[in-house]
């Protein structure tokens, strides 16, 4: 998706990281409770410090709607993420993203046109009102609506069973957007096999499939994936093994099903965390998830060892578009009166988005 971000004054990309820390500081205390900073956990080390609050995307989308008094958001992630944040807070409340160009590559590879194409397509072949359309997060506020126009509901890494459940309680069918992986994991370990599931390619008719294929299937799982942790594999997992026998391989969700049958832990960002926290001294743990987020670990505890299963350590690379002369940019500019890169998701679309978001709350 083509978002144009424009180019930041010389006096921030030229500026020392001391005369930022500075600026940044001072804004901060212009604005007051007025503003509030969120900071993915996959954000740099250099931005994450200046949030109030840091988590997964949906936790810091609640935390900013709960803060009522914060009108200016500023939201130190990808693009889905700042939208999710516009559809729950408040009227009062402007949500920021620091620099446009911080998309989402899993959430692009699901636009609206692809999804709207794909349920045509099924309607023609198939029983349309018992197939019930699943988001992940990481998708788009007009993904989001679709889903929630159509019945359906979003899910986070943490509940997707939970929501998978419920939606095959009320059809027969599946269509699962945007990540294949955590599709097909979910799928799993609610007991289904591989020839329960089909990879939908929206770049193909009837995406790539036969009417017998889509008729028979359960799970309709998107070409989606994140490329980060699409790049772990089972040759890093063994190669972790062989180095470290009695450690602990931890992974995402999001990473493919050969990995995940390999890992001891399966879970969410905030699930690694814990389990990160709640290991003992001199524990061994491998990871696959972003790095920052590891880095980040790895440094709040020095008594354990944590270490990426990749190593040729990949960020996520439209994340990392977020630093600190961006965030320099939108504050100042804040403090002068002038709201730079506001994120703002349309009535009618926030409306049916919120209806899906909520579907997922209900279940909880």
């Amino acid at each position: 998706m083509l978002r144009l971000q424009p180019r930041l004054p010389d006096e921030y990309t030229s500026a020392q990281p001391a005369a930022l820390e500075a600026r940044i500081r001072a804004a901060k205390e212009a604005l007051g409770d007025r503003l509030l900073i969120l900071g993915h956990h996959y954000q740099r080390d250099e931005v994450i410090r200046w949030a109030d609050a840091r988590g997964d995307s949906f936790n810091l989308a609640r935390f900013a709607a709960d803060n009522e008094r914060a009108t200016d958001i500023v939201f130190c992630g990808v693009h889905f993420m700042a939208e999710s944040a516009d559809v729950l807070t408040a009227d009062h409340q402007r949500v920021i993203l620091p620099d446009l160009n911080a998309g989402c590559s899993m959430a692009d590879m699901a636009d609206l046109d692809q999804v709207e194409e794909c349920w045509e397509s099924l309607a023609a072949i198939t029983d349309v009102d018992r197939v019930i359309p699943i988001t992940y997060m990481n998708s788009s506020a007009a993904i989001k609506a679709f889903v929630g126009e159509h019945g359906g509901a979003v899910c986070t890494s943490s509940n997707a069973r939970t929501v998978l459940d419920w939606a095959l309680g009320r059809g027969d069918k599946v269509v699962f957007f945007p990540d294949q992986h955590l599709g097909r994991n979910t799928a799993f370990q609610m007991g289904y096999s591989a020839p329960d599931m089909r990879l939908w390619n929206p770049r193909f008719e009837l995406g790539g499939l036969d009417d017998a294929d889509v008729k028979e299937s359960t799970f309709l799982l998107w070409k989606g994936h994140c490329s980060v942790h699409q790049r772990f594999t089972p040759d890093h997992v063994a190669a972790f093994r062989a180095e470290y026998p009695q450690g602990e391989v931890i992974v995402h969700p999001e990473t493919s099903h050969e990995v995940v049958v390999l890992a001891d832990k399966v879970g969410s960002t905030e699930r690694i965390l814990e389990w990160v926290d709640a290991a003992g001294p001199g524990a061994v743990i491998g990871v696959a998830t972003e790095i920052h987020m590891i880095q980040r670990m790895a440094k709040e505890h020095p008594d354990r060892t944590v270490l990426s299963l990749d190593p040729l350590i990949c960020p996520c690379s439209t994340m990392f578009r977020i630093d600190e002369p961006h965030l320099a940019w939108c504050l100042e500019a804040l403090v002068d009166g002038r709201v730079l890169n506001q994120i703002t998701v349309d009535a009618e679309t926030a409306e049916w988005a919120r209806v899906a978001l909520q579907r997922m709350l209900d279940l909880a």
